[in-house]
């Protein structure tokens, strides 16, 4: 190597070269970055832009990207030349990412004149807990109700659209934008790095996160889904004007070194650029539809949840059966998951059959799911029922005068005559509620019913109101009367 070879003489011109050369490779840094500033090809050649555990395929590492995204905040110069960069941000700090389109001519031409969809999340570097990543995010929750991970500052922000967040997804934000437009999103980071370690430990010895950027074009079906592009970087988040104490400490740590030390580390960056990664591989954050299992409509019946087909009307018992089985196979047990409403944890319990589920005890499930999923899906495995509010038993007067006459035509006594009543339980105590599940069980339309009265003293007909609902006494038997309605085609319905 040249620096071995040195003669004192020459020590001077030397070093003269190298400071030239070094100022020529700065040159450029801090300038305005523009879609077509320079090749990614040569970025990516770089050692500190490459990742040591990329799948991406080794043809990629030559290829120009279609995007390129550029963070506003400078790289650590603590890092080493074949490390990946590690960039510093303060905890609630508006940061400038730029959206650069880095497209050659003719390249992807079916989105000129369209809108693309980014999604932006801040996920976790340390494969370990990407795996528990939920379990995490979910003791943030706990800790900090009502914060969010990740947040747009939307009004310094150009060129973004229809910015949304969802908040299910505390990581994650989305929006639209128009590549040939300058588009500079600004994001903003709540959590520190140390939230998420055993040991409330100082800020160098919080855990990396990742800023992951995922592009996707738009498809026959109007719908955000073809993956365009992917780029992420490693950043640690401290606590407001922590990450500047800590650039200047590696700074001057780094001046402190010998000039041969200083030439296995990276120099500092104004800027960081994102490089390319694979896609994230949750689809439920492209995908807003509810969880497989969720039924948003507040009234509707759990006989109906769950099932593929809407015309399918399985019997009331095949629902309140729908407990684990230990004889469950691992495919049947993820199928039951997902009915249930755990599809999160589907990764997680991917090779665990019914009796592996049921063996778990509380403190195992929440140490995997969380508090909040975890009580939720131990008590879904132990199949514990919860009591409704009220029970009424209601039978229809019709079927009681047939069977009187019935047993009245045979020559039999009343005293051994029984009749069928039918449990209704309520959990709104509304009168709506009432009459969706009357309807129910007559098998017609709840808009069939017009109207639903009680019958009062001297046989008066008094009309079912919410609050009369809620003074019913538990277990009330009712033999149920019909009555045609005289403006439609309805029908009232009398409690006895």
């Amino acid at each position: 190597m040249a620096w071995a070879l040195k003669l004192p003489l020459a020590d001077e011109v030397i070093e003269s070269g190298l400071v030239q050369d070094f100022d020529a490779s700065l040159s450029g840094i801090g300038q305005e970055l523009g879609a077509g500033a320079y090749s990614m090809s040569d970025v990516l050649a770089l050692p500190i832009f490459k990742q040591e555990e990329s799948n991406l395929p080794p043809e990629s590492e030559n290829k120009i990207l279609p995007f390129q995204y550029v963070l506003c905040a400078a790289t650590s110069p603590a890092v080493k030349l074949h490390d990946e960069t590690l960039t510093y941000l303060n905890q609630g700090q508006s940061y400038e990412i730029r959206m650069l389109d880095n497209r050659k001519m003719g390249e992807l031409p079916e989105i000129n004149d369209k809108m693309v969809k980014s999604i932006i999340r801040v996920v976790f570097h340390d494969r370990r807990l990407q795996y528990t990543e939920h379990q995490q995010l979910e003791g943030w929750r706990w800790n900090r109700p009502g914060d969010r991970i990740l947040d747009l500052d939307i009004p310094m922000s150009v060129g973004v659209i229809d910015p949304r967040a969802n908040p299910t997804q505390l990581n994650t934000v989305e929006f639209l934008w128009d590549p040939s437009k300058r588009t500079s999103v600004f994001i903003q980071v709540h959590c520190i790095s140390t939230e998420f370690t055993m040991r409330k430990h100082g800020g160098e010895k919080g855990v990396p996160f990742r800023v992951q950027i995922d592009t996707f074009k738009e498809n026959e079906a109007g719908e955000y889904t073809e993956h365009l592009h992917s780029a992420s970087c490693q950043i640690k988040v401290f606590k407001p004007k922590g990450a500047d104490r800590k650039q200047k400490t590696d700074r001057e740590k780094m001046e402190k070194r010998a000039p041969q030390e200083k030439e296995k580390y990276q120099p500092s960056y104004e800027t960081t650029i994102l490089t390319e990664c694979s896609p994230w591989p949750e689809v439920t954050y492209v995908n807003n539809s509810p969880s497989p299992g969720f039924n948003s409509t507040p009234n509707s019946f759990p006989v109906i949840e769950g099932n593929d087909s809407p015309n399918h009307q399985p019997e009331p018992v095949a629902l309140l059966a729908d407990n684990l089985l230990p004889t469950a196979t691992p495919q049947e047990a993820l199928q039951w998951l997902h009915r249930n409403r755990f599809s999160p944890f589907c990764r997680l319990f991917t090779n665990f059959s019914g009796a592996d589920l049921l063996k778990l005890t509380r403190e195992d499930v929440i140490q995997i799911c969380g508090p909040a999923d975890g009580i939720r899906l131990f008590n879904a495995l132990k199949g514990r029922v919860v009591h409704p509010r009220l029970t009424i038993y209601v039978c229809q007067e019709s079927q009681q005068a047939r069977e009187q006459q019935q047993k009245h035509e045979n020559g039999d006594g009343t005293s051994n005559t029984f009749f069928v009543y039918h449990a209704i339980y309520l959990e709104e105590l509304t009168a709506v509620e009432l009459t969706e599940k009357l309807a129910q069980l007559f098998s017609i339309s709840p808009r069939q019913i017009s109207q639903i009265f009680k019958q009062g003293p001297t046989g008066i007909h008094v009309l079912v109101s919410d609050e009369m609902i809620q003074n019913f006494q538990d277990e009330m038997c009712f033999v149920l009367d019909t009555m045609k309605a005289e403006t439609n085609d309805g029908y009232h319905i009398i409690l006895k």
